[in-house]
């Protein structure tokens, strides 16, 4: 589905977005990506397991530039951008190949200069008030300094980086590598081959490590260190050669997007490998120091229904990749009038419809209710103990998986990069609905589950999306909302989203549109067919609640136009991600369409198969939140989507941190009911 992003395993893609692993996967996804200083967010599954723009593990700034002046000393009055889509579009040519602009000084010498002289006239021509697009070009402008050799310009650059940082944990971590990069480059005057470079870095990490209040850092210390663990040079160039060769090889230029990540992957080849030992050995120490178990407020939260309350069934919609309904086969729904027998029983317009609808990636129906692994069937446990290894590498649990993840990465030649990543993909959302619809029916004897499934592309190159895809994909939304109303669902979870930018990511992946500008243009046109699909079947069901992710992209969910997290309609509930303890995680989007936050954070469920696992992200705060929105509405089903809202939101705590952020509380929400 184009431009779609996951939540969760969710796993900050287009299509790659549409489940923008805004949750457990989402998370942990996007922990591969690392960029800005470790912003582990999950960006979306593709725009995780595709990017793995890992320099940004540094976490960078740069020094803002004085506008430039048209008349004298008067300042030239700057451009307002308040959305994405008015962001500048740049593109680079590139006339040999990506690995020497990553490898090679002479290769990367012009195009650098030109990125430079692109990014200091948009922050000089342009009023942006998004902190996230802010730290991107200032990170980017802190390692051409550093490449430079200008390690002033690039200390100062950090220190505004770290005051565009709202959230209290990166705030602390912001500058956490860059700041000891840099002084160990200067020490050694610049070269990372010099013994000086690892003596200098080591003191100035370790010093800053030993500082950091470790109840507040602990998740992007474990992260970072488990990432680090993973990767190397032939990974990196790996990730290179399958998804940003192809694109290159394909247009003969680079966007600004794409740019920024060679910069980001150049810098981390030259600064991060050759002290990749020291950082490990420094974060480990850190956790062996204060490893505990975090305060979990949700266990004094939580209400469990036993089924003596008089209460009435309730009929959620997981609306995913898919669902293993064995798992569930005890309170999922079963069409009365459907088989399963290749035909269409009822006369519906589905076929074997016994327990929901499905839509393969290019929009057609299907009978498949649980995501297709393909010719990976076969590797099914394999892939699934990759993501259980992964995920204990993020927590620093050192598991039987963990270990054997970290053998299989330090062998990998880069040519084996394109399969891991896309069995991975795969992996993820194989497992995600499931584990999503765990979590909405937990504690919850009146829960029944239906199943609504899109299907994403797990290719490192996506199918191109179109105008016709963008159509069928927007027929299916509102067909898939109308069969929820006509078997009588109450509430939708929806762990997924659609994204802009992702729609012309995937068009420059296939080499659609002559220039940046023209590409924009297209992917406007698509993006606004899906999102106008998705709005009218929300809008046009007034008594269905629906309860979506905000994303793992730690962005603001209306300057980036992600639907449906920025629909602002009564009957839809957005919700952010928090850990154990309350406090905001790195990952999630905000905004002020975000209406309420739950655990998203290490929260274990189901998988594919009925084994357990902790995933993280906002596709696991989102069922968290409908979870509670349908015990209310089985202990009393007169209330409207509205009534649930204001329930949520009444019975919700005020947290504290960078922002006041509204905690649900099951407990407060249902004694306001009674």
């Amino acid at each position: 589905m184009a431009g779609t992003r996951r939540c969760s395993p969710d796993p900050k893609g287009s299509i790659h977005r549409l489940f923008a692993p805004a949750g457990a996967l989402g998370a942990k996804l996007e922990a591969l990506k690392i960029i800005e200083g470790r912003e582990i967010a999950m960006k979306r599954y593709h725009s995780v397991l595709l990017t793995l723009t890992l320099a940004g593990v540094l976490v960078w700034g740069s020094q803002l530039v004085p506008a430039k002046t048209l008349y004298g000393d008067a300042p030239q009055e700057k451009i307002k951008i308040e959305s994405v889509d008015q962001l500048p579009r740049r593109a680079y040519k590139v006339t040999g190949k990506v690995a020497d602009l990553v490898k090679s000084e002479k290769a990367f010498e012009e195009f650098a200069t030109k990125l430079r002289a692109d990014i200091e006239a948009d922050l000089a021509k342009y009023e942006l008030e998004d902190k996230t697009t802010l730290r991107r070009w200032h990170a980017t402008l802190v390692y051409l300094d550093m490449l430079d050799g200008r390690y002033d310009s690039a200390l100062e650059g950090i220190e505004r980086m770290r005051e565009l940082q709202d959230k209290p944990a990166k705030k602390l971590t912001s500058g956490l590598l860059g700041v000891p990069t840099t002084r160990a480059l200067k020490a050694a005057a610049g070269d990372p081959g010099n013994p000086i470079y690892k003596e200098v870095f080591r003191g100035e990490l370790s010093a800053r490590v030993k500082d950091l209040p470790w109840d507040i850092v602990q998740d992007e210390i474990e992260q970072l260190k488990g990432v680090l663990e993973m990767f190397g040079e032939n990974l990196i160039m790996g990730v290179v050669a399958t998804q940003i060769e192809p694109v290159v090889e394909t247009t003969g230029e680079l966007s600004a997007d794409l740019a920024l990540q060679v910069v980001n992957l150049r810098g981390m080849i030259a600064f991060t490998m050759p002290v990749r030992d020291v950082i490990i050995e420094e974060l480990q120490r850190k956790i062996d120091e204060h490893r505990v178990a975090k305060t979990d407020i949700w266990a004094e939260r939580s209400v469990a229904l036993t089924g003596d309350e008089g209460g009435e069934p309730v009929l959620i919609a997981i609306w995913d990749t898919g669902v293993d309904c064995d798992v569930f086969k005890d309170i999922v729904y079963t069409n009365p009038k459907e088989k399963m027998d290749g035909k269409d029983n009822d006369g519906n317009g589905f076929v074997d419809d016994v327990h929901g609808v499905a839509y393969d990636m290019y929009g057609n129906k299907s009978p498949e209710i649980l995501y297709p692994l393909g010719d990976a069937q076969d590797r099914a446990q394999e892939i699934l103990d990759q993501m259980k290894g992964f995920f204990d590498l993020q927590a620093a649990i050192d598991s039987p998986e963990a270990s054997a993840l970290k053998k299989k990465f330090s062998a990998m030649p880069p040519e084996d990069v394109k399969t891991f990543l896309e069995d991975f993909m795969r992996g993820a959302l194989y497992v995600h609905g499931t584990h999503v619809g765990g979590i909405a029916i937990d504690g919850n004897p009146y829960a029944r589950l239906i199943v609504g499934r899109m299907e994403e592309d797990y290719h490192t190159i996506p199918r191109p999306p179109t105008m016709e895809l963008a159509k069928k994909m927007a027929k299916s939304f509102k067909e898939t909302v109308s069969y929820f109303k006509k078997h009588g669902v109450r509430a939708v979870n929806m762990s997924w989203g659609i994204g802009l930018k992702e729609v012309e990511t995937q068009l420059e992946k296939n080499g659609i549109g002559e220039t940046a500008e023209e590409r924009a243009k297209i992917a406007r046109e698509i993006f606004d067919v899906m999102r106008e699909g998705l709005y009218s079947a929300i809008e046009s069901t007034p008594d269905i609640l629906f309860v979506v992710a905000a994303g793992n992209f730690n962005e603001d969910v209306a300057f980036n136009e992600d639907c449906p997290a920025s629909f602002d309609l009564p009957n839809l509930l957005a919700v952010g991600a928090v850990d154990q303890t309350g406090r905001e995680t790195g990952f999630t989007s905000f905004g002020d369409r975000v209406s309420v936050y739950s655990n998203g954070f290490e929260v274990e469920s189901y998988v594919p198969g009925g084994a357990r696992m902790a995933f993280s992200g906002t596709s696991m705060s989102s069922p968290n939140a409908i979870n509670l929105a349908a015990k209310l509405i089985a202990l009393d089903p007169s209330l409207s989507p509205p009534g649930v809202i204001a329930l949520i939101e009444k019975g919700a705590t005020i947290s504290e941190g960078s922002k006041l952020l509204k905690l649900i509380h099951p407990k407060q929400s249902v004694s306001l009911l009674k």
